[in-house]
């Protein structure tokens, strides 16, 4: 027969219940426990890293902007038509070197060689009539001489006779009225001598006014003469000046062809001069603001680095960038030639005195980035505030946040914005 024993059920349920609560507990105090612990840092392979400096007299930044450019000619001739004209032949091609003589394209144009033709005939028919003038004024001229000559004589001897007439008078022997006649008469040929001088005169004057006129226009069909010859020796396009021949054609990449009519004023041809070149530089708009008349600059070719100085500053903003030209001071390294493609720096200004690191990818000038500073030993990096400055083609001007021998990452980190600490391998 079984014996009830009710104190050792409640010892269970008690036991049960101890249980229970103290695995709550625990639970509870894991949970705390766990809700404590910092995530674990990730880990950084291959990180990119840089040591902050400071700027001295010595070894001072250099502040620089740079830009992707070409190399141009500095001197470069475009050659237009001066008048139409069709292409009858090309006799040099492009590339080959020219003289300032040297024809390039021979054009032929029916007009221009009648309209020449016609202003030599018609100068030679205004010479003809100015010869002509010329002896019809001769002729004239010979005519009244020998009026004047003529009225000179019989003005001589009637005063003669007047002369003769006076001392006979005076002796008695010729009458008062005769006397009166030979003087009237001397009187009247001396007006009629005088009347016949100032005509001589005045029809030299005239004489030399038509030669005026006649030489004005003898001279106008000249100058028409000298200007329809050039316009046909203008047919023969000549390259103007030492260099190589780049192109025959319009700029809108259109080459001449043999037979293709040409209106006036068309581009025929470009030629430049190879051993001159300069450096046309495209910089970011926001970082031209400092560029400045002479400043040093250095292009690379890619197959050397000539020095050179800024010598024109484009006044105008095209898709983003300002066009700097650059005058190169230093020989041209082989393979220098038109249209290459170049890096161009320009050296802004030296600072000294100042702390900078290498310019990080996402650094920006005049702002507050947080940079990850490594330490224990380069094993990890923290995240640090970091004030920014002036920036350059490859550093950056450190205002705040950081001291001379801190390393930081320069690489790009966004990956882990949401770190404060990384592990580094």
């Amino acid at each position: 027969m079984d014996v009830a024993r009710p104190d050792i059920a409640r010892r269970r349920r008690r036991r049960r219940i101890l249980y229970s609560v103290a695995g709550l507990g625990a639970l509870v105090v894991i949970t705390i426990g766990l809700s404590r612990l910092k995530p674990a840092a990730p880990l950084v392979e291959n990180a990119w890293p840089d040591t902050v400096k400071r700027a001295t007299s010595e070894n001072p930044m250099l502040l620089n902007v740079r830009g992707n450019g070409t190399l141009v000619p500095e001197e470069i001739l475009w050659i237009p038509t001066l008048s139409a004209g069709r292409v009858e032949r090309i006799l040099i091609l492009p590339g080959a070197r020219v003289k300032p003589d040297t024809v390039l394209v021979e054009l032929s144009n029916p007009d221009v060689d009648q309209a020449a033709f016609d202003a030599e005939s018609q100068l030679k028919g205004a010479e003809a009539d100015m010869a002509n003038l010329r002896v019809q004024l001769d002729s004239q001229k010979l005519t009244e001489e020998a009026t004047v000559a003529m009225a000179q004589a019989n003005y001589s001897g009637a005063k003669l006779d007047f002369e003769v007439n006076d001392e006979l008078a005076k002796a008695g022997l010729v009458p008062a009225l005769t006397l009166k006649q030979s003087k009237a008469k001397a009187e009247e040929l001396a007006k009629l001598l005088e009347i016949e001088q100032q005509r001589l005169t005045i029809s030299a004057d005239a004489a030399r006014a038509q030669l005026a006129v006649q030489d004005a226009k003898v001279a106008q069909l000249r100058a028409q003469l000298q200007l329809r010859r050039r316009q046909v020796e203008a047919l023969k396009i000549r390259a103007g000046i030492d260099g190589v021949l780049q192109k025959l054609g319009d700029a809108a990449a259109t080459t001449l062809q043999g037979g293709q009519q040409l209106a006036p004023g068309a581009t025929v041809a470009r030629v430049a001069n190879p051993a001159r070149l300069k450096a046309e530089i495209k910089v970011a708009e926001t970082q031209a603001k400092d560029i400045q008349f002479d400043q040093r600059a250095e292009i690379d070719t890619r197959n050397g680095v000539i020095p050179g100085h800024v010598i024109r500053i484009d006044p105008a903003v095209q898709n983003g960038t300002v066009t700097v030209d650059v005058a190169l001071d230093g020989p041209l390294p082989k393979g220098a030639r038109p249209d290459l493609s170049v890096d161009g720096t320009i050296q802004l200004e030296r600072l000294d005195n100042v702390l900078y690191v290498g310019r990080p990818v996402q650094g920006q000038p005049e702002s507050t980035i947080g940079l990850f500073k490594i330490v224990d030993g380069g094993k990890e990096a923290v995240r640090v505030p970091v004030k920014l400055g002036r920036t350059s083609v490859s550093a950056i001007v450190v205002l705040d946040g950081l001291q001379v021998g801190d390393q930081v990452i320069l690489s790009d980190m966004s990956a882990y914005d949401a770190y404060a600490r990384v592990r580094l391998k």
